[in-house]
């Protein structure tokens, strides 16, 4: 079984669950109903039991599924690929004595568009502090072998250097946006001790480092990150630090070689003192984006989600997804007509279940749907799409940790 790090600077997730408890808001509705047009049923996974921190991603080959399996103090990065011929057999991408490990922050591995597999991993640093840095390395066959790592981060600190999120390129290359402590140890005039930082670092396709910089000086300390490749360029959302600590998701575009300043996804002015643990994903396709989200002002606990028709600049109102609380925890993927479909962990009658609804840019939402097999729902499930399928997997913790799955069929239905 996978132990599992907390991290110490962050809000532990009980205390969310404690808020989202205390919700009595009613049912929101939607102007105009649109149909699920998704038949969710359980999907077998290749993961053997006791695995753990599953990450979803997608390429035009099919779905890639990793996660993480430890056998005494050693942790194990696989993965496998569901193509049209079903799960691939599970290749060891790497291994580690000394690794990070927490269900927050955890590994990936990507298909680019050449064929090549690229995964990152979280070496520890000092253990005491839980600082770790990234670890990148690419494989040209299929995972059979994988190249020496490399580090992206040069600061030289023994801090945080995690949540990663992995982008290709338009151009080429690979892109990766990260939360960065390195001002908490350099820092010399912050009394406080010093910010977390977003950072952003680029590979060309010969794997030539070209970028390493700052995207945004003050987020929040352990919220996950997203970044996407629209027609316009890339997209970032992380959650936001103020001064005055409110905590809302802010984007930040790569323009012209730099990021822009920071822009609200929407305004929620939650006011918290310490890091949620609960950070927002995108999907884009072309000029198209759609966003989710959790929020929790005035301790109660909703997620959302919202799009953009012109690459982030601007966004729609926020569409409630849950029905009565939410422990966050989303996810969400756009579908052809240009709707979407998101996932959360919705709280209610004092049990937490995983859920999928459709939302439109309208503001129409289908119904909301349990996804089958998710009962004791632990950590932070994933989803991607595939072609015409939507895939979730997710950590369950009923007689010891073991991952599960579902699978849907994209139907056509047109969105509002």
């Amino acid at each position: 079984m996978i132990r599992t790090r907390t991290l110490g600077w962050c809000m532990p997730l009980l205390v969310v669950v404690a808020a989202c408890g205390g919700g009595n808001s009613s049912t929101p509705s939607a102007d105009q109903a649109i149909e699920l047009g998704l038949a969710l049923e359980p999907l077998a996974l290749p993961a053997p039991g006791g695995s753990a921190h599953p990450q979803l991603t997608s390429s035009p080959r099919g779905a890639l599924l990793s996660w993480l399996e430890q056998n005494e103090a050693t942790t194990t990065l696989r993965f496998s690929e569901r193509t049209s011929a079903g799960w691939s057999e599970a290749r060891r991408v790497a291994a580690g004595d000394d690794w990070f490990v927490t269900s927050a922050d955890v590994p990936s591995v990507l298909r680019l568009k050449n064929g090549a597999l690229v995964a990152n991993w979280y070496p520890t640093t000092d253990a005491l502090i839980e600082a770790y840095e990234t670890q990148v390395s690419y494989s040209t066959d299929e995972g059979k072998t994988w190249a020496s790592p490399l580090v992206p981060h040069h600061d030289g600190t023994k801090t945080q250097h995690g949540f990663v999120s992995l982008v290709e390129l338009p151009s080429g290359g690979v892109g990766m946006v990260w939360l960065d402590g390195r001002d908490q140890e350099l820092n010399t005039t912050d009394p406080l001790g010093g910010s977390m930082s977003l950072y952003f670092a680029s590979f060309d396709p010969a794997w030539k480092q070209t970028a390493e910089v700052p995207v945004n000086a003050r987020v929040c300390e352990c919220c996950q990150t997203a970044v996407v490749a629209t027609a316009d360029g890339l997209l970032t959302a992380f959650r936001d630090r103020s001064l005055e600590e409110v905590r809302d998701i802010k984007v930040s575009r790569l323009d012209n070689s730099a990021w822009t300043a920071e822009r609200s996804l929407h305004d929620d002015n939650w006011k918290i003192e310490a890091c949620p643990v609960n950070g927002p994903a995108l999907s884009a396709r072309r000029r198209q984006v759609a966003a989710a989200w959790f929020t929790a002002p005035n301790d109660q606990g909703r997620a959302f989600a919202a799009f953009s028709q012109d690459a982030g600049r601007t966004w729609s109102e926020a569409i409630r997804l849950d029905d009565v609380a939410s422990l966050g925890h989303v996810d969400v993927e756009l579908l052809d007509d240009g709707s979407a479909a998101a996932s959360w962990v919705e709280f209610a009658g004092g049990r937490s279940r995983l859920k999928v609804r459709r939302v439109a840019a309208s503001g129409a939402r289908s119904a909301a749907v349990d996804v089958p097999g998710s009962g004791r729902v632990s950590g932070y499930p994933r989803m991607t799409r595939s072609g015409d399928e939507l895939i979730l997997a997710w950590t369950e913790n009923e007689g010891g940790q073991q991952l599960k799955g579902a699978i849907a069929r994209i139907s056509r239905t047109t969105a509002p």
